[in-house]
């Protein structure tokens, strides 16, 4: 299944599926922030390719044995082939098309092989110079591969090792001892790279789950769980936007409790919210998965309901009111029963702003309370 709030499709394969994986407690939606991260940061993207493009070229140029050209060749193809799959990626991103994810993900693990098949003939070449420079190249990979791909830590730990440990099996088989120290220092290095990406993979996530819970807490109303006045706003303004491409019109509905005020006076304020706690349960359980309802202040609520028809509004409000009408168990052992009446207002018969809408609608709203109880009008 592909997801598409990042616009950039979850790996399919199951290696690379393994290898992307932030943990199980992750939500989707960050999981898929996450894969985005993997084609950001285009500078270090950038960097790295031109950096080792000129490193392998510098290094075949003074050392043109096969197994260096081979190497410059490989360094052309990967990295010309990874910037292929990524701009073709940001392209299907853009145009809500499923991206070639496990085949980026693979060509990172075939760059980060290059650089390490680089370190080890560089190293087994006898010549320190060339040597020297393919490692710093290399280590210097190891910081962007832990700062670009942390949001997937699994993947960025192979590509560390990849891209440097080899030199750890150069230094073994060189003829110089001293480069042993390597086989203590290197590791030791490839172990802190992995987990600072361990690390700052799980402070994104903590930093996107406590983005996502306050903007949950702005638009929430906090004893239902249905949108405040904030989120109705947004989500009323996203409907209206898309109602400009797509034709597809909808109604607000805005209603408020009969008798409500004769609970909370009779059973006190607590019994109140038990009430209006499942008055929204009721409204929910009318909607589909296109609508939307909101409580925006004492017992004022608002349904956001796909549809323009006037016969269609009516037979929902009706249905509505005929759930929120039933008798009600409160926790005190007594039962109550409040009606609910409401004004409708249609977008964009009656309004192509959100403030304009719900202004028809409450308006509806006193017309429907003028004529009685448990009643509803549409906007004029």
């Amino acid at each position: 299944m592909r997801e598409d709030i990042s616009g950039f499709s979850v790996p399919r394969w199951r290696l690379t599926r393994w290898l992307a994986d932030a943990g199980s407690n992750v939500p989707g939606y960050i999981r898929s922030e996450l894969i985005a991260s993997l084609f950001g940061t285009l500078p270090i993207f950038a960097g790295g390719v031109i950096n080792t493009i000129l490193v392998s070229a510098f290094i075949a140029y003074r050392i043109p044995r096969p197994e260096f050209i081979f190497w410059l060749g490989c360094e052309l193809l990967i990295c010309g082939t990874r910037l292929v799959v990524l701009l073709i990626s940001h392209r299907n991103a853009k145009a809500g098309k499923a991206t070639p994810t496990d085949i980026y993900i693979l060509l990172a693990l075939a760059w980060s092989g290059a650089v390490g098949y680089g370190c080890f003939i560089s190293m087994m070449s006898g010549e320190w110079v060339v040597a020297t420079l393919a490692c710093l190249s290399a280590g210097a990979m190891v910081g962007g591969i832990c700062f670009r791909n942390f949001g997937a830590p699994r993947l960025a730990s192979v590509m560390i090792i990849l891209s440097l440990g080899p030199a750890c099996l150069g230094g073994a088989l060189s003829s110089e001892p001293i480069l042993y120290v390597t086989l203590l220092q290197i590791p030791l290095y490839l172990i802190s790279m992995a987990m600072a990406s361990h690390k700052l993979n799980a402070m994104l996530i903590a930093t996107k789950l406590a983005e996502r819970e306050n903007e949950r807490r702005a638009n929430e109303d906090a004893l239902t769980g249905l949108l405040n006045r904030t989120g109705l706003l947004a989500h009323i303004n996203d409907r209206l936007s898309a109602l400009q491409q797509d034709q597809t019109g909808f109604a607000v509905l805005y209603l408020d409790l009969d008798g409500f005020k004769l609970v909370n006076d009779q059973y006190g304020h607590a019994s109140g919210d038990e009430v209006l706690f499942e008055v929204s349960r009721r409204i929910l359980a009318n909607l589909g998965p296109e609508d939307a309802a909101a409580r925006i202040g004492g017992d004022e609520f608002v349904v956001v309901k796909a549809g323009e028809d006037d016969q269609d509004l009516t037979a929902f409000a009706a249905s509505i009111s005929e759930n929120i009408g039933e008798r009600i168990r409160l926790n005190v052992g007594s039962s109550v029963e409040v009606g609910s009446s409401m004004g409708i207002a249609l977008a964009p018969r009656h309004g192509s702003a959100a403030g304009v809408l719900l202004d028809k609608a409450d308006k509806a709203l006193y017309q429907a309370k003028a004529a009685g109880k448990n009643r509803h009008a549409i906007a004029l």
